[in-house]
């Protein structure tokens, strides 16, 4: 789904230079978008149940492919792919990235290995459903880049996101309540 979305914003397209805007949105974004791969990582294969497995996989199919267009695009532009120590100055709210909004703690990332069945998959909705509320405000502030590539990537991303959240939220509801 992402994948045919988003096959038009080729780095070649970028006809504008990117501003601090694309710039930061694509560090910070691929930055927070390999912690939510991550997540999806601990609970594939596991038994959380078919809802989390299926979520799981869509995450790591279409922000695989996002995180691999930012990292594409950064690279043309000359700029670092590595994981940034501070994020969100673009956003005028500069801070280290351990403290990003959304990211989930080292603890809570071991939880999330440890964990089991339905007990697994409840917690990776919740630290997903936090870790994309803090994806979606990202998403939404890059509507300031300069590049029409990025804003259709973040605008994309916010979307789907947003998306997941109320399904997650109807799940933690209803299958995975405690």
């Amino acid at each position: 789904m992402a994948g045919a979305a988003l096959a038009a914003c080729a780095p070649t397209q970028t006809a504008v230079a990117p501003n601090e805007v694309d710039i930061g949105f694509c560090q910070d974004m691929a930055f927070h978008h390999e912690q939510a791969l991550a997540m999806c990582q601990r609970v594939l294969g596991r038994a959380t149940g078919s809802s989390v497995q299926t979520a799981a996989a869509d995450i790591l199919q279409n922000q695989s492919y996002e995180r691999g267009m930012m990292h594409t695009w950064l690279q043309s532009w000359g700029e670092s792919t590595a994981p940034p120590t501070t994020v969100m100055g673009w956003m005028g709210m500069g801070m280290p990235a351990a403290d990003m909004p959304g990211l989930a703690t080292v603890e809570q990332m071991r939880e999330l290995a440890t964990a089991e069945g339905l007990a697994q998959g409840r917690l990776f909705l919740t630290l997903m459903r936090s870790h994309h509320v803090g994806g979606v405000h990202m998403a939404d502030a890059a509507t300031g880049a300069a590049t029409a590539p990025v804003r259709h990537i973040a605008k994309q991303a916010s979307a789907t996101q947003a998306f997941e959240i109320a399904m997650f939220d109807e799940l933690l509801l209803t299958t995975y309540a405690t």
